[in-house]
C-alpha cells in the first residue's frame, strides 16, 4: 500500500496529500508521515510545489480532526465502546483520555506531531469528552502546522535521503520511517559540526 501511494503522488500531488492526512487523522492506517516526506522530496526537485503540498496536507489534517471530534462528540459512549473491542486499541485509547485529562489544550497540540499515532484517539476523546471546540480546534490547527511542516520541510531539505527511506517504506511503519529520517538528520548535522570544527583548528 505504502508503494503504490508513493507512486501516485507525482500524479494526484495535493488532493492525495489532503487525502492521506484526512484519513490517517481518522485512524486509518495510512502512511502520512512517509507521504509528506516524499512530497516534500518531490518538491524540492521541481515535481511538485511546496506550498501546495504544504496545504493540502494540512487541510486534510484540519478537517480529520474536526471529523473525529465531531464522531466523539456525537457517538461518544457508543464508538468509544466500540473502539475498545480490541485489547491493544483499548490501551491506546486510555492514554489517549490520559493525556487529554492530564495536559488539555497542550495534549491536543503535542498529539498532532509529537505523539502522533495517539492524534486520531485524542480527536475522538475530546469530542466525546465534551471538550470545548474553540480550544480544540486552535490548539489542533497549532500542531498540525508542526506535523505538516516539520514533515514536509524535512523531505524538501533532506531529498536525498527520503528516496532512500520511500524505497523501504512498504516494509517499515511510519513511526520507524520518521526515525530514520531524524537519525540521517542528526547524523549530517554531527557531520557538518565535525567538519567545522576540523577546519577551525586547521585555520588557528
Amino acid at each position: 500500500m505504502t508503494e503504490q501511494l508513493l507512486e501516485l503522488i507525482p500524479v494526484y500531488g495535493v488532493w492525495l496529500m489532503f487525502g492521506v492526512t484526512f484519513f490517517s487523522c481518522l485512524a486509518l492506517p495510512v502512511p502520512a508521515s512517509i507521504v509528506m516526506l516524499t512530497a516534500g522530496g518531490l518538491a524540492a526537485s521541481g515535481d511538485l510545489a511546496i506550498d501546495e503540498v504544504a496545504l493540502g496536507a494540512f487541510v486534510g489534517a484540519v478537517i480529520g480532526d474536526q471529523a473525529g471530534y465531531a464522531l466523539g462528540r456525537r457517538g461518544a459512549e457508543r464508538l468509544i465502546a466500540r473502539l475498545r473491542a480490541r485489547p491493544a486499541r483499548a490501551a491506546v485509547i486510555d492514554r489517549a483520555f490520559t493525556l487529554l485529562q492530564r495536559r488539555g489544550r497542550l495534549g491536543v497540540f503535542l498529539s498532532r506531531w509529537l505523539f502522533s499515532p495517539l492524534g486520531p484517539w485524542i480527536n475522538f476523546a475530546a469530542g466525546a469528552s465534551a471538550m470545548p471546540w474553540r480550544a480544540f480546534t486552535l490548539a489542533g490547527l497549532a500542531g498540525e502546522t508542526v506535523w505538516v511542516g516539520l514533515y514536509v520541510g524535512l523531505g524538501y531539505g533532506f531529498a536525498d535521503r527520503v528516496v532512500a527511506l520511500s524505497q523501504i517504506g512498504g516494509t517499515l511503519t511510519g513511526a520507524l520511517a520518521a526515525g530514520a529520517v531524524a537519525l540521517a538528520l542528526g547524523l549530517s548535522l554531527h557531520r557538518t559540526m565535525l567538519a567545522r570544527r576540523r577546519g577551525g583548528d586547521l585555520t588557528v
